[in-house]
């Protein structure tokens, strides 16, 4: 007798991105926890929290990754079920839509598998293929950047409480920062379609709730960037870059002929990692846009590292009103 009914498999697909000639693709295979994101009560949020960490992997198992023109590309699953996809393929570009995004197919490989929802075995997933039109891409922080999580408070109860306690419906982003982003995004002739990557030190668990806070927020629609939560918990080599910085460099080397906006806060490592991104690739970084904290000690400490500093243009901003006239004065937004 079964005493307890397994949950159905799932397979989510993290927004990445790649170009005409390289597919890059991420994503996990999960049992579906069946997390309501509409639900709004405190009680099923805690259960939601809940269910977002304490994650049932399906690892060590073969995914199909469909193509529009059914090319396969079969990856398979690490011990935490997440799966990375890299492979050269020419012609990716003509697959994707007028605005570069290149939707996919992904499955279990193994035939006898019957427990997905209603058996549809079938999870969509997207890539983003950026346009020849762009000028440069943005390389956005979210966490105090465009979102209000209080990363700089004590213990950081702040973020604790809003991820546990405030619906992704009910975060209000930081003023005037979707408009900012829309402006970069159109570029200085409004039609550029640059491409916006949002880049977290969040871990994937919270893949989902961010996505929708950029959605019901009207963010640009852009690759989400996060790291893992083992990653996030284990002791990491003195010489071991952070991954938000791999991140950034990985944009870098898969986009060699286009220049960057990174964007932050002025509370955490944002400032550190920028400016050594901009000292190795000093002719690929345009500007750095640096959002104020209310923490006298961090922002001394930041107004110290820029306050000599000539590679590039870094501003620290109050608000968004500032960081657009600064776009708009040096030609990056019309």
């Amino acid at each position: 007798m079964r005493w307890f009914k397994k949950d159905p498999l799932q397979i989510i697909g993290f927004r990445s991105y790649g170009t005409d000639t390289h597919f890059y693709a991420r994503g996990r295979a999960l049992e579906d926890e069946s997390i309501d994101l509409e639900d709004q009560h405190i009680w099923h949020l805690i259960v939601n929290t809940w269910k977002r960490f304490e994650t049932d992997e399906i690892k060590g198992v073969g995914l199909d990754l469909k193509l529009p023109d059914n090319t396969i590309i079969k990856v398979t699953t690490d011990d935490s079920g997440y799966f990375l996809a890299q492979e050269n393929i020419n012609g990716l570009k003509a697959l994707a839509n007028d605005e570069g995004w290149l939707s996919f197919e992904l499955s279990y490989n193994d035939a006898t598998i019957k427990r997905t929802i209603q058996n549809r075995n079938r999870f969509p997933s997207e890539i983003l293929i950026p346009s020849p039109k762009a000028d440069f891409g943005v390389a956005s922080d979210i966490d105090d950047t465009i979102l209000h999580t209080g990363v700089v408070s004590i213990l950081k109860w702040r973020v604790i409480y809003n991820s546990i306690f405030r619906h992704a419906k009910h975060r209000i982003p930081l003023e005037g920062s979707a408009e900012f982003y829309h402006k970069l995004h159109r570029g200085a002739s409004g039609k550029n379609a640059n491409p916006i990557f949002y880049v977290s030190h969040s871990p994937w668990n919270l893949y989902r709730y961010l996505e929708l806070f950029l959605r019901q927020n009207n963010f640009p629609k852009g690759p989400i960037l996060l790291r893992s939560l083992g990653n996030l918990l284990r002791k990491k080599p003195q010489d071991e870059k952070p991954q938000k910085q791999k991140e950034i460099l990985n944009l870098l080397k898969t986009y060699p002929n286009l220049p960057f906006i990174l964007i932050g806060d002025s509370g955490e490592h944002d400032p550190d990692i920028y400016m050594e991104i901009a000292e190795e690739f000093p002719d690929r970084i345009l500007a750095i846009y640096l959002r104020s904290v209310k923490h006298k000690k961090k922002m001394i400490r930041v107004k110290g590292l820029i306050e000599n500093y000539k590679t590039t243009q870094v501003l620290m901003v109050e608000d968004s009103k500032e960081a657009i006239a600064h776009a708009k004065a040096h030609g990056f937004i019309a």
